[in-house]
C-alpha cells in the first residue's frame, strides 16, 4: 500500500507493517518520515537497529543474514537500509523480493532512497513492497503547496502568521525546506505578537530561497514569467553554469520531441506549454543559438539571451533571438 507523508501518523496509529520504503529528494521530509517510523517502532518493542549502506562492496545477501541473526536478548530489530536510487540492481531486487515474500515478525525493514523513476516504480521489487509493506513517496513541495506546508508547520510550532506573512516567508525559503524549518524555529524564539504580520516577518527573515535547474524548467512550462526571472537570477547568483540550465531545458524539450512522458507534475503543464511555443524544433534551434553565444561563436550576452528565450517560452511577448542573428555574427 502507498501512504502519503502527511497521512503517516494516522497510519502508524493503526499499527506497523513489516516493511517500509521511503523514497524522495526532499531530504528533510524523508528524514522526518523515517524518524517517525523509528519512533513508532521503538514504542512497539523494536529496540535494536542495524544500519546498512548500499555502497561499493555491499552484498545484498548480507541483509538476509542480518535478518536471520537473532539478538542475544531476544529483542526485535529494525533493518535500516540506505540505498542510492541507482543501486537497486538484480541482486538487490531478488533479495528484497525474497525477504518480502516471508518477512519476519521480529524484524522491521526500512529502506530509504532518493526519488525513484517510473521504471523503478514498475519493478518487481517495488511491487513486492507495495503488496507486503508500505511505500511512502516524497514528492517535491512546489511553489503552490509550500504556503500550506509552512502554515501547518508554523501552527504545530504554536505560531500564527498573517496571509501576507505566510506568502512572504514562502517566497524567501522556496526550494529550501531546511531553511524554512529554521526560520519557523527562529520566529518561535523571537516571541513576536500573534498573528505575525508581514512587516515583522520582513524584519526577521533572510532570503533563503534555493532552486535547481528543473524548478526553472517548471516555471517556464507553467507560463510564470516573474518566477522565471526570479529563479534564473537566483541560480546565476549561486554560480550555476549557463550550460547546466540550458542543458536541463533542452533535455525536457527532447523528451517531448520523442514522445516520452515527463514527471507527473511537469506533464500536467505540457499542454499549455506546447500551445505557447508551437514547435519544439524551433525552440531547440533557438537554444542552439544561446549555446553558440555562451561559447563565444556569436556576439551578445548569453545570459540575457537565455532569459529572453525562457520568458518567451513562458508567454512574455519579446523578440526572438533569431531576428537579431545578422547582428550577432562576427
Amino acid at each position: 500500500m502507498q501512504v502519503k507523508p502527511g497521512d503517516l501518523n494516522a497510519h502508524l496509529a493503526e499499527g506497523l507493517k513489516p516493511a517500509y520504503l521511503v523514497a524522495g529528494d526532499e531530504t528533510l521530509v524523508v528524514e522526518e518520515t523515517c524518524d517517525a517510523l523509528l519512533a513508532s517502532a521503538r514504542e512497539q518493542g523494536f529496540a535494536e537497529r542495524s544500519i546498512m549502506y548500499v555502497e561499493p562492496g555491499f552484498k545484498w545477501v548480507d541483509l538476509l543474514h542480518d535478518a536471520a541473526n537473532l539478538s542475544l536478548f531476544g529483542e526485535r530489530k529494525v533493518l535500516d537500509v540506505r540505498v542510492p536510487s541507482n543501486k537497486f540492481d538484480r541482486q538487490g531486487s531478488e533479495v528484497l523480493r525474497q525477504y518480502l515474500s516471508a518477512p519476519s515478525p521480529d524484524n522491521l525493514l526500512l529502506v530509504r532512497t532518493q526519488r525513484l523513476d517510473s521504471k523503478q516504480r514498475k519493478s518487481a521489487w517495488f511491487k513486492a513492497f507495495d503488496a507486503t509493506g508500505v511505500v511512502v513517496l516524497v514528492w517535491p513541495i512546489g511553489q503552490h503547496e509550500l504556503p500550506t506546508w509552512l502554515g501547518d508547520r508554523a501552527q504545530k510550532a504554536g505560531l500564527q502568521l498573517s496571509a501576507d506573512a505566510l506568502e512572504f516567508l514562502s517566497s524567501r525559503v522556496e526550494g529550501n525546506l531546511l531553511a524554512a524549518v529554521q526560520e519557523v524555529e527562529k520566529l518561535k524564539l523571537a516571541n513576536l505578537p500573534q498573528p505575525i504580520s508581514v512587516e515583522e516577518m520582513m524584519a526577521s527573515v533572510e532570503d533563503n530561497s534555493h532552486f535547481d535547474a528543473f524548478e526553472l524548467v517548471d516555471a517556464v512550462f507553467a507560463g510564470d514569467g516573474p518566477r522565471v526571472r526570479h529563479v534564473l537570477a537566483t541560480l546565476r547568483e549561486e554560480g550555476v553554469a549557463l550550460f547546466a540550465l540550458l542543458g536541463a531545458f533542452t533535455s525536457q524539450l527532447r523528451m517531448l520531441q520523442s514522445g516520452r512522458r515527463l514527471i507527473p507534475q511537469r506533464q500536467r503543464l505540457v499542454g499549455g506549454f506546447l500551445k505557447r511555443i508551437g514547435s519544439v524544433e524551433a525552440v531547440l534551434a533557438q537554444c542552439a543559438l544561446v549555446d553558440q553565444q555562451g561559447k563565444g561563436a556569436l556576439r551578445g550576452d548569453a545570459w540575457l539571451s537565455l532569459e529572453n528565450l525562457l520568458l518567451r517560452m513562458a508567454g512574455v511577448r519579446l523578440s526572438s533571438l533569431e531576428t537579431q542573428l545578422p547582428y550577432l555574427r562576427y
